[in-house]
């Protein structure tokens, strides 16, 4: 489905990520790991089209999206969950979501039920601002407003970072349920190995800027853990 071949990126003239080449199969959910400061914010930040400059080839469904602009990648089907959860904190709750919507073909101003099944904090806060909610019921707007751009691929940039521990969970079983449930791709940025463990079908380690390790979730031994993660 995401095919990355060959990849560089770059901020300005630094080359911050080099030679990347991976893919995440339809249906997949594949973890992105590593210590702070190795490419892995860098690496979603090129899927979504969002670095100064890249070399190599990036495709979805077997079509090159490299020269394709970050709102044209989330008109063919990926969406970005950034680090900071990029919540409108003057928006309210509902004209986060609305965002949420003018990626597709067919616009509307309502918003899908199942968000709201999924998230039921969401309705029950339509008015108030973003920057009001706390940092969990933040991180749940903004995965439903991915949501709401009817992705293929959504990428998740360590989404239960800084969230108070009682939200941690749901924030982890929504994940899990996007996935195996509603068969959304996800690319996930994650510190913590024992959710990559249960949730994640393949995974991959960066350092320096590259793919240190990768393969089939079971793979991931504790010795490799040590070898890349340990500080």
């Amino acid at each position: 489905m995401l095919e990355l071949i060959n990849v560089d990126a770059f901020y300005g003239t630094s080359r911050a990520i080099q030679d990347i080449s991976m893919e995440l199969r339809d249906g997949a959910l594949l973890s992105v790991l590593g210590r702070n400061g190795v490419g892995k914010t860098t690496l979603l930040r090129t899927i979504i089209g969002l670095m100064d400059r890249t070399n190599g080839d990036l495709r979805l469904d077997g079509e090159s999206i490299a020269r394709v602009p970050t709102n044209g990648r989330a008109r063919v089907g990926l969406a970005y969950v950034p680090q900071g959860r990029g919540i409108l904190p003057r928006f309210t709750v509902r004209e986060n979501l609305q965002l949420g919507l003018f990626t597709r073909k067919f616009r509307s101003s309502a918003v899908d039920d199942f968000v709201f099944e999924m998230f039921p904090m969401l309705r029950e806060h339509l008015t108030r601002l973003g920057g009001n909610l706390s940092g969990g019921q933040q991180q749940q707007l903004a995965i439903a407003r991915a949501l709401l751009t009817q992705p293929k691929v959504i990428l998740l940039d360590e989404p239960t970072e800084g969230i108070q521990p009682s939200i941690v969970e749901e924030i982890e079983e929504v994940i899990f349920k996007l996935n195996r449930e509603r068969g959304i791709a996800i690319v996930l940025v994650e510190q913590s190995v024992a959710f990559a463990r249960r949730a994640s079908h393949r995974f991959v380690i960066m350092e320096r800027g590259t793919i240190a390790a990768e393969g089939d979730i079971k793979d991931l031994t504790d010795s490799l853990v040590h070898k890349h993660m340990t500080v």
